[in-house]
């Protein structure tokens, strides 16, 4: 992975309109399809936890899900399924370091 590239992707709650994304657990939603996807692969249960990949979260009021970048080093369909989610529902992307 490029060191020089942002971490992580935030795929934001709003569309590029400005409009709030409906329904209002898209975040939790997406984040639950793509509980398999983590360091070391599926474990039993694991589909009861959030991926440390595809984490959701809500910043300053707006529902986000936190994409680390590994999981496209990992597994390039599930990053592509994100990116194109975001892309198709037409919501606000950004990239940057989550500072917890």
């Amino acid at each position: 992975m490029d060191s020089k590239l942002p971490r992580e992707v935030f795929i934001q709650g709003v569309t590029r309109d400005g409009r709030t994304f409906r329904p209002s657990d898209w975040a939790e939603r997406l984040a639950g399809v793509m509980s398999s996807f983590r360091p070391g692969g599926a474990q039993p249960g694991s589909h009861l936890n959030y991926s440390p990949w595809c984490i959701p979260t809500v910043i300053e009021g707006v529902k986000c899900v936190i994409v680390n970048r590994e999981l496209r080093d990992y597994e390039p369909m599930a990053w592509d399924f994100v990116i194109n989610f975001a892309r198709d529902n037409n919501l606000k992307v950004s990239e940057g370091k989550f500072e917890r």
